[in-house]
């Protein structure tokens, strides 16, 4: 799963938290209510969230989480290799036969 950039969701939280103290300031403004429903469908949409508070939620966490998970995303920093993994098992035709068992004869 990829995550947003930490500066960039902190940057919309922020957005978010002011334009909610000024809707709270003058509800009737409807200029005020459309920015900050704006603001809110845009942490959504960062967050991966589809209310406003379950994302605006989800930031916090986000940027609380511990700062070794933060190195990781640093810039520049070499990533450890992927492990490897083995691949599919060979076809029945490449395979030996178990041990101690003997192939019928006539057969390859």
């Amino acid at each position: 799963m990829l995550l947003p950039a930490r500066t960039e969701v902190a940057r919309q939280l922020r957005r978010y938290r002011a334009w909610e103290r000024m809707t709270l300031a003058s509800p009737a403004d409807t200029g005020v209510r459309t920015t900050f429903e704006d603001s809110g469908y845009t942490l959504c949409v960062l967050m991966g969230r589809r209310c406003a508070r379950e994302a605006a939620d989800a930031a916090e966490r986000y940027l609380r989480t511990a700062p070794v998970t933060r190195l990781r995303e640093r810039p520049g920093r070499p990533r450890p290799a992927a492990p490897v993994r083995p691949g599919p098992p060979p076809p029945a035709a490449d395979r030996l036969p178990p041990a101690g068992r003997k192939t019928p004869t006539g057969a390859a």
